[in-house]
């Protein structure tokens, strides 16, 4: 039975399109376009990055890190999501980022973008886990009396991990539910603290919102190093934009989504747009809150719980963390989901060692298991083996977590300039319909390039400059491991002919798993 306001002819000419780029109906459609936003909304997460991130501004730049630094960050994630949506819209598949990349370049930038991609989320969703460990033991360790070790941490891991893989192994439709309900509590959660910061404050000074003091070195607590105020400036930019990324999983949730071809772009779209407005709602309250900026900027990473210590009701306080721990929850639910359609799309084209299994979809729940549970354990694994390591007296963890906003913008920019390149020859000469023109995708796209040398520049800086010798060493290691194997093996999506003679074998693909739509 299709869903409502979602005919049969809808559902045959989704599948017709996927079919079109060589592709079976093995995923299950479930994904309203709320729920395709609900996905990406909840791995951005406002509640969790613009929290547990926080330190990054109000150290930084103070009070105007958040009342001009956050929306110039925010445009800055708005250029590239708003230049992603056009291609969605022509090629609406799982692994969107890795398709883009190789119909609209070749075989080898597909794989780049694909390795890019992959490294980039699954980091990033042990990151998300960790911080949601951070925020927990900030909230409730002490009255639960659990200490911060990498024991206490990694079982946490283990523990919300799997249950995070367990509910997307068991389908779509409970994902979806779960990620629907995390969109709501987190537009909740940022009206909650908002309210809360305001009725707490003991006044509203908005100047302080556009008030400039260098706190980088001792006066922030030493989380940036002693810079100049331009720079203490452009690092605070880090805060929105390692916040407002994760929104590829809307297109990598494409081939579950309801009439894919206009519900993803637009998700993708707003699902930036919303959490910047209303990110800024809660964090410039939070600054209207904090007693003093001097005080507040010493407490480094812990400023969100010292300045809800010292202003808001203890009562008030922990029904506060318990909505953000659990929004930070839901957070790493949504990012399995993207991370696991990622491998999956990757491997039934041979991408990945072991790509006849990790590509296999259960006919019973419709999701791709293997690739699941591969993605949360991956995801464990790097934690617990980079915290283990140290470089320079630096965690390994922390060093490799610095890059990882840097690999997923990488995967972002590589299909946006291809696009740029191949738009109207016949490697896209035919648009979705969601078509912004030509001129607005060429200025989105160049504003997008800019924005990479951008977030490059400040993302490898000090403490972070280990992050440059990770990436150029990324890409070493990429030439050697495609020119000596991959070049030969790796054969990409269906292209040209290759699609026509799938055909049978995607009919087949579809009886497996019960889809009986065509």
């Amino acid at each position: 039975m299709a869903a409502p306001g979602y005919t049969e002819v809808d559902k045959s000419e989704d599948i017709k399109v996927l079919h079109s780029m060589g592709y079976a109906q093995e995923l299950e459609r479930r994904l309203s376009r709320f729920s395709n936003f609900a996905v990406s909304f909840s791995i951005i997460c406002i509640l969790s990055g613009g929290i547990n991130s926080l330190a990054q501004a109000t150290s930084g730049a103070g009070g105007i890190g958040i009342g001009i630094g956050w929306l110039v960050g925010c445009f800055v994630s708005l250029t590239f999501a708003v230049a992603m949506s056009q291609i969605s819209s022509a090629y609406p598949t799982a692994g969107g980022l890795y398709h883009w990349g190789s119909i609209l370049g070749n075989r080898g930038t597909g794989w780049v973008t694909a390795w890019l991609n992959l490294l980039g989320l699954i980091t990033v969703l042990g990151a998300i886990n960790v911080g949601t460990w951070t925020f927990f033991v900030g909230a409730f360790g002490a009255s639960l009396g659990i200490e911060n070790t990498i024991t206490t941490q990694t079982i946490f891991l283990i523990i919300i991990t799997g249950g995070q893989a367990l509910i997307n192994h068991l389908g779509i439709k409970l994902t979806a539910k779960l990620t629907d309900f995390s969109g709501y509590l987190i537009f909740f959660g940022a009206i909650l603290i908002a309210v809360v910061c305001l009725v707490s404050a003991e006044s509203w000074d908005i100047g302080r919102l556009f008030t400039f003091t260098n706190y980088s070195g001792e006066p922030g607590g030493n989380v940036w190093p002693a810079v100049s105020n331009w720079w203490v400036f452009a690092l605070g930019l880090l805060l929105p934009i390692y916040t407002i990324t994760g929104y590829d999983a809307s297109a990598h949730t494409s081939e579950e989504t309801l009439k894919a071809a206009s519900s993803v772009p637009r998700a993708m779209v707003m699902s930036v747009i919303w959490s910047a407005l209303f990110g800024y709602l809660f964090l410039a309250s939070f600054v209207l809150m904090i007693p003093n900026m001097d005080e507040a900027a010493k407490q480094g990473w812990n400023v969100f719980f010292w300045a809800f210590d010292q202003q808001v009701n203890p009562g008030i306080k922990e029904f506060v963390y318990i909505v953000v721990f659990l929004a930070q929850l839901l957070c790493g639910l949504a990012t399995v989901t993207s991370a696991s359609r990622m491998i999956f799309a990757f491997s039934r084209d041979g991408g990945l060692p072991a790509s006849n299994a990790l590509a296999k979809v259960s006919p019973k729940y419709r999701t791709p298991v293997a690739a699941i549970w591969t993605a949360a354990v991956l995801s464990v694994l790097f934690v617990w083996g980079s915290s283990l390591v140290s470089v320079a007296g630096t965690s390994a963890y922390t060093i490799v977590v610095s890059c990882t906003v840097i690999f997923l913008f990488l995967s972002f920019t590589v299909p946006i300039v291809l696009g740029l390149m191949a738009w109207g020859t016949p490697k896209w000469d035919k648009m979705g319909p969601w078509n912004m023109g030509r001129g607005v995708f060429t200025l989105f796209a160049v504003l997008s390039l800019i924005s990479m040398v951008l977030i490059f520049i400040i993302g490898i800086q000090p403490p972070n400059d280990w992050a440059l010798y990770i990436t150029v060493g990324f890409f070493i290691l990429t030439a050697i491991i495609w020119f000596g194997f991959e070049k030969r093996r790796f054969q990409g999506p269906p292209i040209g002919e290759i699609v026509a003679a799938r055909q049978v074998a995607i009919k087949a693909a579809e009886q497996a798993v019960g889809e009986t739509g065509r």
